[in-house]
């Protein structure tokens, strides 16, 4: 059984269409006007292991924000179609990732219910054109849409991009390791449902 969501979701802000493959070997296509972010983006479906395909536009001559926060919703959306049930998943992912100076940790539950809690304390509000706080923006709408509770948590670092990159990687591979199929073919849950 195939775990892949697909979304299209327009607004008058965007236009987005994203595809999600939780089985995947980290192959990608990425087209949306926010460099930073296409980066980011690269990074977590090499370091998941997932297929992502991504054709976005956005009113970026506003700012990144619109554009930012859409992907997110789709990415949670597509996510949520995925894992489906959550039948068979491990549900819970940890992983720490060090990007030289910096140390990041993601903790991950695929429980259902979506939250974010993100501690990060950038040391600048940019990175090149990128604006550090639309990281936490992405996030709350991927952990929303999604049904993830997801703990982010910068444990040091003094360069702002080597802080947001460590953030996506340790959020792959713990996203990775929440929905490796690992047991049963049961929720698990010992309500039976998530």
């Amino acid at each position: 059984m195939a775990r892949r969501g697909e979304i299209h979701r327009t607004t008058g802000e965007t236009d987005i269409r994203l595809t999600l493959d939780l089985d995947g070997e980290g192959r990608r296509s990425l087209e949306l006007p926010v460099p930073f972010l296409k980066h980011m983006l690269d990074l977590f479906a090499k370091h998941g292991r997932f297929d992502l395909t991504v054709q976005a536009t956005g009113d970026t001559e506003v700012d990144d924000h619109h554009t930012v926060e859409d992907i997110g919703i789709c990415l949670g959306e597509a996510f949520a179609r995925a894992v489906g049930d959550k039948r068979g998943i491990r549900r819970y992912g940890t992983r720490y990732a060090p990007m030289d100076e910096t140390l990041a940790r993601a903790v991950v539950d695929v429980s259902g219910r979506g939250m974010l809690v993100f501690r990060a304390d950038f040391p600048m509000e940019r990175v090149g054109i990128f604006s550090v706080e639309l990281v936490e923006e992405f996030f709350r709408a991927f952990a929303h849409h999604a049904g993830v509770t997801l703990h982010l948590e910068v444990l040091y670092g003094r360069n702002a991009h080597h802080m947001v990159e460590g953030l996506f990687k340790a959020f792959a591979g713990a996203l990775r390791e929440a929905v490796l199929l690992d047991g049963p073919m049961e929720v698990p849950s010992t309500k039976g449902v998530l």
